[in-house]
């Protein structure tokens, strides 16, 4: 009997069996930053995309994109505040895989596989050095989700979900989508960026068949918005599934209001709505990467009143020991009394506004002093 031909791999699949994750395959180092390297990615693992490392145009960390994915001996250096989980995600597990903080909603962690380890990462601690958790685990998520009705709103994360299959993606999104009490699920995916042939017709297809679902992706730099990159999220969008970004403020990547401000425009030309830049997570291995909170700050009052409105996200801080995400805001407010507020606009200029509301808001039955006709 002759054998059955194997289905031949999609292109995104070609992206990821076509990986580097051997730092004696990017181009142009010496033997000494060969070793430095390989010593950096037995501790933290190093993989990357054809596709993504083609986007360097500088094999050195004076490149934005270089600098995203390529092992530092910097991640070596430690703080002393510096932690695996700072965000303590794990003290709010109450199962594996699932992150229940807020009241309403969980992250759900449904694999540690990723098309681009971000030397950045929050997770770091996990992703590259686990398998995608065992049916059986994923099971135990489902169970604690439909055993608590105050939790309506399911986000997938990792790792990245869409290293999985189209059907192993499914099974998880109907899952949760049969759960009475799910109003929606949301999915965090880089995807779009480092892989964006992954984001094929037939996947879009199928989250469509969930509604309401949402993506967001994770777009750094203007340069990642290449015409694949727009096209991914352009296919989402068609699909009627709206698209967000969350951007991370990085030293050397980004920490520039030009920068920020380009990048914001070029999101809203393919259609994904910027959501959050982040601060940098006190994630050990990552400090390089940190900029001040007034660079934050700095960046916001550049593109608050300078761009477009829906195109200026929030700028937050996710709370080290489980606090969450926090948003942080230039200050607009130069007093606040019972009669009035008086505010800051981008340009520095002073404006007054009364505190109070309406009248009738105050003193009920003061319409009749308006409207006599009342009181007739």
């Amino acid at each position: 009997m002759s054998k059955k031909p194997s289905r031949p791999r999609a292109e995104w699949q070609d992206q990821l069996a076509q990986g580097i994750r051997d730092v004696r395959a990017i181009p142009g180092l010496t033997e000494e930053q060969y070793v430095r390297l390989e010593a950096i990615a037995k501790e933290y693992p190093f993989f990357t995309t054809p596709y993504y490392l083609g986007l360097i145009e500088t094999m050195d960390p004076s490149d934005p994109v270089f600098l995203q994915q390529m092992p530092d001996p910097r991640e070596f250096e430690d703080a002393g505040f510096l932690e695996d989980d700072p965000l303590d995600e794990e003290a709010d597990m109450p199962v594996r895989h699932l992150t229940h903080r807020y009241p309403d909603r969980v992250l759900f962690v449904v694999t540690h596989t990723c098309a681009m380890y971000c030397r950045f990462c929050t997770r770091k601690r996990k992703v590259g050095k686990n398998p995608v958790p065992p049916p059986d685990e994923l099971q135990a998520v489902f169970d604690y989700i439909s055993a608590h009705p105050e939790i309506r709103d399911v986000l997938l994360s990792g790792g990245d979900p869409l290293t999985l299959t189209d059907g192993a993606l499914e099974w998880i999104i109907s899952s949760l989508h049969e759960i009475p009490h799910i109003d929606l699920i949301r999915m965090g995916t880089k995807i779009p960026c480092v892989n964006p042939a992954r984001v094929t017709d037939e996947l879009c297809e199928m989250l469509a068949r969930y509604q309401p679902f949402y993506v967001n992706t994770h777009f750094n730099h203007p340069r990642e918005l290449t015409p694949e990159a727009r096209e991914a999220c352009a296919r989402l969008v068609d699909h009627g599934i709206p698209v967000g970004c969350q951007t991370v403020l990085l030293r050397g990547v980004n920490d520039d209001p030009e920068v920020m401000k380009q990048l914001m425009h070029e999101l809203l030309k393919a259609r994904v709505k910027p959501y959050y830049i982040y601060q940098a997570d006190l994630v050990k291995g990552t400090d390089y990467f940190r900029t001040s909170v007034q660079k934050g700050l700095e960046i916001m009052e550049a593109l608050q009143g300078h761009t477009t409105g829906f195109g200026v996200p929030q700028y937050i801080i996710d709370a080290p020991g489980g606090g969450g995400k926090i948003p942080v805001t230039p200050e607009r407010i130069v007093e606040l009394t019972e009669e009035k507020i008086v505010l800051r606009n981008y340009e520095g200029r002073v404006y007054e506004y009364p505190a109070a509301g309406h009248a009738s808001d105050v003193a009920p039955g003061t319409l009749r002093e308006y409207f006599p006709e009342f009181n007739e």
